[in-house]
Order: C-alpha cells, then structure tokens, then sequence
C-alpha cells in the first residue's frame, strides 16, 4: 500500500509563484530555456537548468553547472523569495482549456520505488541519472516533482474537493496558458489523505522516471556518507522523493509522434507500394480516430494505415500502435531498427498539433510523419504491472507540472 508524507515544502511567495516557476529541467534545450529566462532573474530554470547562465559551450554536466545552480538556490532562499513551511500535504491543479486535474503533492516512499509499489514503465539512462543526482547533491534538494498516477479513489477525491474549495495558496497562468493552483493541506484534511493513500495498492509512474531514479541513487549516497535524516517526525527526508500523484481518470496523454528525415533510398511512391504490401491504405484524417490506426503524410497529403495483420494474444507491449508502426514499418521498411540511437527520426509532441508534422515535411526537414493515437492509461498501467517496458517516446502527458514552486530539502 502506498505511504504519502507531509513535508516542509520550500516554495516562493504567493507574489513571486508566477516569476519563479520553470517548465521541467528536460523538455527544453538549453538555447529554449535561455530564451524563456530572459529577462527574468526569479526564473528557477536558472537552477534546474544553471548552464544558461554560463560562457556558451559549456558542458551541461559540468562541475561549474551544478555550482552555480546551488549558488541560484541559495540567493533564492537568501532573498526570502523562498518560504519554508510546517509539514504539510498540497493539491495540485491543471487547468489546461477545458480540462482539470487534482493532484497529492507530497513525499513518496523510495523504499516503496525500490520494492515496486510505485511501478515504472521506462527505461533510464545513466548520464541522465547522473546529471540529476549531482543536482540533488548539490542543492541538497529535490526541486521538480515526479508525476504519478494511481488507480481513481471516491475517497481522495472527496477530500480534494473539500480542500479545494477555499482560497488556493498560488494561483496564477503561465505563458502556455496552463493554469497552476496550488493549496496547502493540513490538520483533519491532511490525515484523511494520508490515511486514503494508505489504501491505494500502487502507484504508477507516468512521467519523471529519471528524476524517481536519482532520488534514489542520492538516497544511497547520503547513506553511505552517514548523513542524518532530516525528518521532523514526518518521515519526509532523503529517504523520500517529491511527487504529485493524479487520479487515473483525470490524467491526460497525448501521442508522441513520428518523423523521418529520408526515405531510406525509397521514394514516396515506393514507399506506398512498400507499406501497401503490409498495410491497408486509404485517405485519411490526420490524426487517428481509433486504436489500430495510424495517420501517414507524405506527398503533400494525409492517409489512414491499418496493418493487415495485428498482434495476437495478451502481449501488452506488442499490441500498442506504436510497436505496430515500429515492427511493421519503421524497422522493415525505412531500415530504422533502434529509435533511440538511429538519427533518421525524432519525435514531436501531440501538443504541437499535426500542423507541426506538416510543416516539418513540406520544408523537406523530414520525409515522411507519423501521426499516433494516444497510449491510454490503462495500457500504461497494464505494461507496469506486467513489469514490463514501454517502447520509447510513447507517451506525452500534458499539461505538465511547474519545476521550483514546490521543493523538497533533503
């Protein structure tokens, strides 16, 4: 079962919320997050992403990098831009249009991470790993939340909606027009949640795997160097890590989408013939209307593959549109046989629209786009539970949580 901790959260004003919180660390390049920083001194990318602030060329896994980020955090904390508060849980909602979600913030369990009563769906990659763990150690700090999803609970959720019914502790929009409403949740409410959490069998990792695995690399490494646990008697310490946890059925994914830079050799027209051997092929929309359907553009125009033949049995992984489109096509056809490593394709968020894939093939930047349906959460969940791994770039979730207006002191 799931154990949540309050925590002292360290977190801006009211007044400064909007100025100080970043999109995450790893969704923007480092020319990106140097553009959104201008201009602006509170902006906690200059913490999750400190290169920005150093001579161009600068490697960002430098020594240098991470000082000045602890250097950011503590002129941050210094200004009393930063407040720190009594152990507390938050709810945490995004409003993106029309669509809202309500999420737990707190301290999870890393023993729970290790012994998979929160379940993971991806791979990590060392050099990400490292990169997060010298920030943590650095800052003596966890400043971006991991995302979890859980199973919906009546009971949660009818003590979210009595928590949030009063003021929000932040409450601002963001340039992406995402909307950020914090509260902060203690006393009756509090141990009502905590208790609640304590009745839900697993969470599920939906976003921020390297960000879960780093916690728990630093968690080692404060161990093994003897450091004292920091806990107040909330249980909330290096042995924790930051989170916010969504209900299943508010969370929200949209597709990760293909392209590829050239043909492999092919032409568009031998590319058809080529698909057309494995797929039924038809003028379509572009975007799928269904699961079993992918949307294709190429010469100018949009059509619907459906392979001719899908996955049999109760192979969780084998079944998704994505692995369909990577064993039937991508690997066979255009010769892509590792999409981590192969520079022939990148992917592009379902957020961007498919006006974006587009855009990226009539300006000959690519040669051929992919548009997906989205993963569900329930397939999501299916491939954790299996304790199996989701093929990469397979899931977008928006809107996403802000880096910097909830950090946890380790």
């Amino acid at each position: 079962m799931a154990t949540v901790h309050p925590f002292r959260a360290l977190r801006p004003r009211p007044a400064d919320a909007a100025r100080v919180a970043a999109v995450p660390y790893d969704v923007v390049t480092a020319d990106e997050a140097r553009s959104l920083a201008d201009g602006n001194p509170l902006s906690f990318l200059r913490v999750s992403r400190a290169e920005i602030e150093l001579p161009a060329g600068t490697a960002p896994y430098s020594d240098l990098v991470y000082e000045r980020a602890a250097q950011n955090f503590e002129r941050l904390k210094n200004t009393a831009l930063l407040v720190e508060d009594d152990p507390s849980l938050y709810l945490y909602r995004l409003q993106m249009g029309a669509h809202k979600q309500v999420g737990v913030a707190a301290c999870y369990s890393l023993d729970e991470y290790d012994n998979n009563v929160i379940k993971k769906h991806e791979r990590t990659r060392p050099d990400k790993e490292d990169d997060r763990t010298h920030h943590m150690l650095a800052l003596g700090a966890q400043t971006g939340p991991v995302f979890l999803t859980y199973r919906a609970s009546d009971e949660i959720d009818r003590i979210a909606a009595r928590a949030i019914a009063g003021e929000p502790l932040v409450d601002f929009t963001a340039p992406d027009s995402v909307r950020h409403s914090i509260w902060r949740v203690g006393g009756a409410d509090r141990d009502a949640l905590v208790a609640a959490f304590g009745r839900i069998p697993a969470l599920y990792i939906a976003d921020g795997h390297h960000r879960a695995a780093s916690a728990a690399r630093t968690r080692v490494h404060l161990r093994d160097r003897g450091a004292k646990s920091t806990s107040l008697g909330d249980g909330a310490d290096y042995n924790t890590m930051l989170a916010v946890a969504f209900p299943h059925d508010q969370v929200r994914i949209l597709p990760y989408n293909r392209i590829v830079r050239d043909l492999g050799g092919l032409t568009p027209d031998s590319l058809l013939e080529a698909v057309g051997r494995r797929f039924e092929i038809e003028a379509g929309p572009d975007t799928p209307v269904a699961q079993g359907q992918i949307s294709m553009y190429v010469k100018g125009c949009w059509r619907t593959v459906r392979p001719r033949a899908r996955p049999t049995g109760s192979d969780a992984i084998a079944s998704l549109d994505v692995s369909v489109l990577q064993d039937e096509l991508l690997s066979p056809v255009l010769g892509i046989r590792d999409v981590r490593t192969d520079k022939r394709i990148d992917f592009v968020s379902g957020a961007r629209g498919t006006k974006a894939l587009e855009q990226l093939v009539d300006s000959g930047k690519a040669a051929v786009a992919f548009s997906l349906y989205p993963v569900s959460v329930a397939d999501l969940m299916a491939v954790s539970d299996a304790g199996a791994i989701m093929p990469p770039k397979s899931t977008w979730f928006e809107p996403k949580l802000r880096d910097g207006l909830l950090s946890h002191l380790i």
